[in-house]
């Protein structure tokens, strides 16, 4: 039996065919789970219709810039008129102005600042605080994270700020939706060649330096990362909320 069998999941995060969301997208729906999906501005429409129009023309698709309360609540409207119920979310979103990402962290203007933590992190508040009345029969929130959250990455800055806040609003979302049976945990996973990493100065680099260093010698492959986003949405995590789970051929274990 597939193991999402039944369940209605929602995802946020698809650009294009490299994104990490869209590999669990395609693990999701894999395990039998009907989906629908969320694009940022018309620039990315085509690209998420045409990716999510593989499981079939009647695909959900909607628009939301998720720093706007007005557009969540839209979507939502939306996902209840159509099935009544949700049990996936997947938050694959991050944003940062491109200067901030560049140079010395100590140079992160207020307003970077305050873009990328609303947009990176506080956006899983909002989502989740949307979904929780539709996950009625329990439910499973995944986000997307890195190891810049933890530790210092030269370049990503004030977007390991972000993913920092992002995995602590985690713990709490988790704490607070437990009595809802809704789990609330992050993937962090190793460096993966998506549009959104592209944006960060000496990628290429980081890439090499991993597979140089992580106890696998090598990168972490994109159904691999589908494959983690399965068992945190199936009965198999039914006990884990509020965890980071490290998807990264165990870089993050290295102290040298």
């Amino acid at each position: 039996m597939s193991l999402l069998a039944g369940k209605i999941g929602l995802v946020f995060g698809v650009a294009n065919k490299r994104s990490i969301a869209w590999a669990i997208a395609q693990a999701w729906a894999r395990e039998g789970a009907t989906l629908a999906f969320t694009y940022q501005g018309e620039r990315l429409k085509e690209n998420v219709a045409e990716l999510a129009g593989t499981f079939g023309p009647d695909t959900l698709i909607l628009p939301c810039d998720v720093s706007q309360d007005e557009q969540i609540a839209d979507v939502f409207r939306a996902v209840a008129e159509k099935f009544g119920k949700l049990h996936l979310l997947l938050h694959s979103v991050a944003f940062a102005p491109r200067e901030a990402l560049e140079g010395e962290f100590i140079n992160t203007t207020r307003e970077a600042f305050r873009v990328a933590l609303d947009v990176s992190a506080y956006s899983l508040v909002a989502l989740a605080r949307a979904a929780a009345p539709l996950m009625t029969e329990g439910g499973s929130i995944i986000a997307m994270s890195y190891y810049g959250a933890e530790k210092v990455v030269p370049h990503y800055n004030v977007m390991g700020v972000a993913k920092a806040a992002l995995e602590a609003s985690a713990r709490y979302l988790a704490y607070d939706l437990g009595p809802k049976k809704i789990r609330v945990n992050c993937i962090s996973a190793g460096p993966v060649n998506t549009l959104a990493a592209r944006g960060i100065s000496g990628f290429t680099h980081m890439l090499k330096h991993y597979e140089e260093h992580a106890p696998l010698k090598r990168n972490v492959l994109p159904d691999e990362l589908g494959a983690a986003g399965v068992f945190l949405a199936s009965d198999g995590a039914a006990a884990i909320t509020g965890q980071t789970l490290y998807v990264d051929c165990g870089y993050q274990i290295m102290g040298m």
